[in-house]
């Protein structure tokens, strides 16, 4: 009877370990999609994966003039940091506009002020725009008057999560709780945090 309460509880500690029962969003590790991301800031500065090693990074897609989903995901993460305390700071959200013709970096640099001021947005070419999101397998189409200059973007509206040394980790899908994706968020900033006693350069991760 003893061997058998130890094996049952060397099976649910193993479980916990599992990254697949650990996690709620779906699991894209092996992906590449970081390896794309190259595009400027609302600053004008060059921004790739690489600049931000070290942090959990949230990137999704979208277009300032986006009526729902946008906002509502933007609002979700400026509620997210807020609730992360000082692990806010080695979170960082980055936004890549799918309407650079309107967005320009004036407009996203108080679109994103509007929700928090250290929300990153990038824009790109529409050539370097639609590269991007290939990689990252966005796909986003125009609707309505284009000409005119009067139209909407249909856009996936998933949010993609890496770990702190630049990895593809997690899809979260548009709608998913708060709570799931803090859980999600967590995880992956426990896991960017120096072992006890470690010793880490300034500037590198863990």
């Amino acid at each position: 009877m003893r061997t058998l309460i130890l094996a049952l509880i060397v099976a649910l500690a193993l479980t916990a370990c599992d990254p697949a029962y650990r996690f709620n969003g779906i699991d894209i590790s092996g992906k590449d999609y970081g390896a794309a991301l190259t595009l400027r800031d609302q600053y004008g500065q060059v921004r790739r994966m690489a600049d931000f090693r070290g942090k959990v990074v949230a990137v999704f897609f979208g277009y300032t003039q986006c009526p729902d989903v946008c906002p509502t995901n933007l609002a979700l993460f400026q509620n997210l940091l807020a609730k992360l305390g000082q692990d806010a700071e080695r979170l960082a959200v980055v936004f890549v506009t799918v309407d650079p013709e309107r967005d320009s970096a004036e407009r996203l640099t108080m679109y994103m002020n509007a929700f928090d001021s250290r929300f990153i947005a990038l824009r790109g070419t529409p050539e370097e725009t639609a590269q991007v999101a290939k990689a990252f397998g966005v796909i986003y189409a125009k609707q309505g008057d284009v000409a005119a200059g009067r139209y909407s973007v249909d856009h996936t509206a998933s949010t993609y999560l890496f770990d702190h040394l630049g990895k593809t980790r997690l899809m979260e899908r548009y709608g998913e709780t708060p709570a799931r994706i803090e859980a999600d968020l967590r995880q992956l900033l426990a896991a960017a945090r120096p072992a006890a006693g470690s010793l880490v350069s300034p500037g590198k991760a863990p």
